[in-house]
């Protein structure tokens, strides 16, 4: 999956909605023309009062036998800590035999808040990080070759061997909020992952610089891979109400250090209510479809491919049916 074509998918919020309800989502996403669903997997959402965190390989498994066309992907999945990647390389594979050319695994070096709760101690940031590069190697290689022995820092196997994978190995997309981990995306990976809502220069200065600069290192063309983007984004005919939405998703306006180390939906979710008045600011709130087109623009012309739209309201339906009517036809039309 390389760049070229613009393809548009919905985010299934796994923190925000129970798995049947995600289930129908997805369902409803493959039949109004979004081109992918992606969902995060984690332990613990980011609030307590009616949050939600089913199992993202579970759940995986049921979208793929329930939908026909929608490319499903984890944005993302921590494969370092709470599962261990050979069993990870497992699943995925299984995914990718039920549904073959629809699964993409998305990876990221997660959060202390789904990893501690299961009695994993939290590594420094450069551990995290030389965990997601072992792991992701790890799990290239038992997608692609038999009786792997892996000698890693942090990982190990013997003579292991998936018996049952697709002919195609699965995509590995990498999240990264930095230069680093955005650079070993471009080396390694076949997709690239990052969110909306933040300071331009961070993605034209920084983020994808990184990526081209681990592509070039690798001796990979510019094109070798996708960029997606989880566009955070609240639309529709109410702006008041597009904004009012915005306010369950407070979290996202805290700032990294605010979230470190936060091991608790429900102090999380403390914290959230502080910053309601401001969550908007991380949202592309709109009423008016050539503003919000005009707001996404950016972005594509950054260069990222792949735009999943996360809507932040509790009516799902009501948001992904208005915005598969006015605005995916326009992204189509003007941007491929």
């Amino acid at each position: 999956m390389i760049q070229g074509m613009l393809r548009l998918g919905y985010k299934a919020s796994a923190e925000q909605f129970g798995p049947r309800q995600l289930l129908d989502y997805a369902i409803n996403a493959d039949r109004l023309g979004y081109d992918s669903v992606w969902t995060s997997d984690l332990y613990q959402p980011w609030r307590h009062t009616d949050g939600h965190a089913p199992n993202a390989l579970a759940w995986l498994g049921a979208a793929a036998a329930s939908t026909e066309r929608v490319v499903l992907g984890t944005s993302v999945l921590t494969p370092t800590l709470r599962y261990n990647p050979a069993v990870v390389a497992q699943a995925f594979a299984t995914l990718g035999c039920l549904a073959p050319g629809r699964v993409i695994l998305g990876v990221g070096t997660g959060e202390s808040l789904n990893e501690v709760v299961v009695g994993a101690e939290w590594p420094e940031q450069k551990e995290r990080f030389h965990r997601l590069k072992e792991s992701v190697m790890l799990v290239q290689q038992l997608f692609r070759e038999d009786f792997v022995n892996f000698e890693g820092e942090f990982y190990k196997t013997h003579n292991a061997t998936i018996y049952d994978k697709p002919a195609e190995p699965v995509p590995v997309y990498i999240a990264g909020s930095g230069p680093a981990a955005s650079r070993l995306a471009g080396r390694i990976a076949e997709g690239y992952i990052s969110t909306s809502g933040k300071a331009t220069e961070l993605y034209t200065e920084k983020l994808l610089p990184a990526v081209r600069e681990g592509l070039g290192k690798a001796g990979r063309a510019d094109d070798a891979i996708s960029r997606m983007i989880e566009m955070k984004v609240s639309f529709d005919t109410d702006r008041a109400r597009a904004m009012e939405d915005t306010k369950i998703w407070a979290a996202l306006a805290l700032s990294g250090e605010q979230k470190m180390g936060i091991e608790d939906p429900r102090e999380m979710e403390r914290l959230a209510k502080t910053v309601e008045d401001v969550a908007h600011r991380r949202w592309l709130v709109s009423d008016d479809v050539e503003e919000h087109i005009e707001q996404i623009r950016p972005y594509v012309e950054w260069g990222f491919d792949h735009l999943v739209f996360h809507f932040p309201g509790d009516d799902q339906e009501r948001a992904m049916a208005l915005y598969a009517e006015k605005v995916l036809p326009e992204l189509r039309s003007r941007f491929g």
